[in-house]
C-alpha cells in the first residue's frame, strides 16, 4: 500500500516536473514573440507610413478631381487614356521597356563573355562600370552636352560631321550671295545663273558679297581675267573692300578671289560646260558654253553640314535611350560576369573538344546557363525603366519634350506643373503600380524556385 501511494507520489512529481517545463517553454516562446513584434515595430511603421499609407491615399485621391471636392470615380482614368500627351507617354515606355532592358542585357552579356578572354579585362570592366557611379542627373547634364546640335560643342554632331565631310566636300562658301543688281540671278534651289546667255571671246565677271571672312582668310587678291577668242572667261571674286572705297562691279586691287566655286554653262536645262575657279577668281569655259548661261550651282553656297539633331522630335527618345544604355550596360555586365565565373568549365571545354565552335558554345552553353542571371537582369532594368524620369527631364529640350514623355515625367507634370491636376496625377500613379506588379510577380516567383532548389 505504501509501495503504491510512493509510485502515486512519483508520478505525480514526475507529471509536475513536465507540466512545469511545458509551462516555462510556453513562456519563452511568447517572449521571443514579443521581442521579434517589439523589433520588427519600427519597421513596419515606416513600411506603413512610406509604402502603404501613399498607396492607399493615391488611389483614393485618383478617383476625385483636381480640387479633391469632388468625386469622379474612373473618370481621372478615361482622361488618362483619352489624352494625346499620356498616349505617347504610354508608347514611350513601351519603347523603354522593350529596348532599353534588352540592348542593355545584351551589352552586358557581350561584355562579360569577351572581357574573359583579354589580358585587361578588369580594367575595361572597371571602365565600362564607372558610369554607374554617376547620377542620373548627373548623366543627363553630360548627355545634353553630347548631344548638343552645334559640332563646336557636341561630341555626337562633331563625330558626325567629321565622318560626312570625309566623303562629301563642304561648299567652298556658305551663305554668299551675288551683289544686287548684277548679272546674277536666283535660278532656283539655291544656285545663281546669269541674267542673259553669254558669247565666246567674251569675259564675264561674277561678283559675289555675304562671303564668311573666314572663308577668304588668306585668300589671293582677284585678278581681272582677259578675254579669249572661243572662250569664255572672267573672275569670281568677293566685291567688298574693307573701310571703303572700292567700286561696285569692278574688280578693284585689295578685293579678295573666291577660288574653287564651280561655273556651269547651261542650254536647254543641260550642263554642256564646267570649270573651277582658280586661286586668282578666274575661270576658263570652252567654246562649247557659248550661248549657253552661266550658273554658279547650290552647292557652291549650301550651308555647312550641321549633323543630325538628336534631340529633335525624331530621335529624342532613342538619344536618351542611347545614355540610359551607357550607364547601365554596365550593371549588366557586372552581373553576367559573376554568373559566368560559376559556369563549369569542364563544359565549355568538353564541348570544343566534340568539335563545336566558340559561337556554338556561346550559344547553347553558355547562355543557356547563364539563363536565370539574365532574367533578373532584364526585370531588373525593366522595373527601372517604368520609372524613368529624371534623363528624360534632364536631356530633352523644351521643344521635343512632348515627343520624349514618358509616364513618370507625366506624372510629376500632372502633379506639380503648370496646370496641376492631383486627381489624375494620382491616377497616372496607380497605372504605373499596375504596370510594375506583375514583372514584380515574376522576380517573386523566381526568388522561390531558387530558394526551393
Amino acid at each position: 500500500m505504501s509501495a503504491v501511494q510512493g509510485s502515486r507520489a512519483s508520478g505525480s512529481s514526475a507529471g509536475g516536473g513536465r507540466g512545469g517545463g511545458g509551462g516555462r517553454r510556453g513562456g519563452v516562446l511568447g517572449a521571443r514573440r514579443w521581442t521579434a513584434a517589439v523589433f520588427l515595430l519600427p519597421a513596419l511603421l515606416l513600411l506603413g507610413a512610406l509604402v502603404v499609407y501613399p498607396i492607399v491615399f493615391s488611389v483614393y485621391r485618383s478617383l476625385f478631381d483636381a480640387s479633391g471636392d469632388g468625386f469622379v470615380g474612373l473618370g481621372n482614368y478615361g482622361a488618362m487614356f483619352s489624352d494625346d500627351g499620356i498616349r505617347t507617354a504610354l508608347r514611350n515606355n513601351v519603347v523603354w521597356v522593350v529596348v532599353a532592358p534588352t540592348v542593355s542585357t545584351v551589352l552586358g552579356l557581350v561584355f562579360a563573355v569577351l572581357t574573359e578572354r583579354i589580358r585587361w579585362g578588369t580594367a575595361f570592366k572597371l571602365i565600362v562600370f564607372m558610369p554607374m557611379a554617376i547620377s542620373m542627373l548627373a548623366a543627363g547634364i553630360i548627355f545634353r552636352l553630347v548631344y548638343d546640335q552645334d559640332p563646336e560643342r557636341g561630341v555626337a554632331n562633331a563625330v558626325w560631321v567629321g565622318i560626312h565631310d570625309t566623303f562629301a566636300d563642304p561648299a567652298p562658301f556658305p551663305g554668299a550671295r551675288p551683289r544686287p543688281g548684277s548679272v546674277l540671278a536666283p535660278s532656283g534651289g539655291g544656285g545663281f545663273a546669269t541674267r542673259s546667255a553669254v558669247r565666246a571671246g567674251s569675259a564675264v565677271n561674277l561678283p559675289l558679297v555675304a562671303v564668311q571672312p573666314g572663308d577668304v582668310r588668306g585668300a589671293r587678291p582677284a585678278a581681272v581675267a582677259g578675254a579669249r577668242p572661243g572662250r569664255v572667261t572672267g573672275t569670281v571674286w568677293l566685291d567688298f573692300t574693307r573701310g571703303g572705297g572700292g567700286r561696285p562691279g569692278v574688280v578693284d586691287g585689295n578685293e579678295k578671289a573666291l577660288a574653287g566655286l564651280t561655273v556651269e554653262a547651261v542650254r536647254g536645262g543641260r550642263v554642256v560646260a564646267s570649270a573651277t575657279t582658280a586661286a586668282d577668281g578666274t575661270y576658263v569655259l570652252p567654246a562649247g558654253a557659248d550661248g549657253a548661261r552661266l550658273r554658279l550651282p547650290a552647292a557652291d553656297f549650301a550651308e555647312a553640314y550641321g549633323g543630325v539633331e538628336w534631340l529633335g522630335p525624331a530621335l529624342v527618345t532613342p538619344a536618351i535611350i542611347g545614355s540610359y544604355v551607357w550607364m547601365w550596360a554596365g550593371f549588366a555586365m557586372v552581373l553576367i560576369a559573376a554568373g559566368l565565373a560559376g559556369v563549369p568549365r569542364e563544359l565549355l571545354e568538353a564541348a570544343r573538344v566534340d568539335g563545336a565552335g566558340e559561337w556554338q558554345v556561346f550559344r547553347r552553353i553558355t547562355v543557356p546557363l547563364l539563363a536565370p542571371v539574365l532574367v533578373v537582369v532584364l526585370v531588373t532594368l525593366m522595373i527601372n525603366v517604368l520609372k524613368i524620369f529624371d534623363l528624360v527631364y534632364i536631356i530633352a529640350p523644351g521643344s521635343s519634350i512632348r515627343s520624349a514623355n514618358v509616364l513618370a515625367l507625366q506624372l510629376f507634370q500632372s502633379s506639380f506643373g503648370t496646370d496641376v491636376d492631383e486627381g489624375l496625377g494620382s491616377a497616372i500613379a496607380v497605372f504605373l503600380l499596375l504596370l510594375v506588379l506583375p514583372v514584380m510577380y515574376v522576380n517573386l516567383r523566381r526568388i522561390r524556385k531558387e530558394r526551393r532548389r
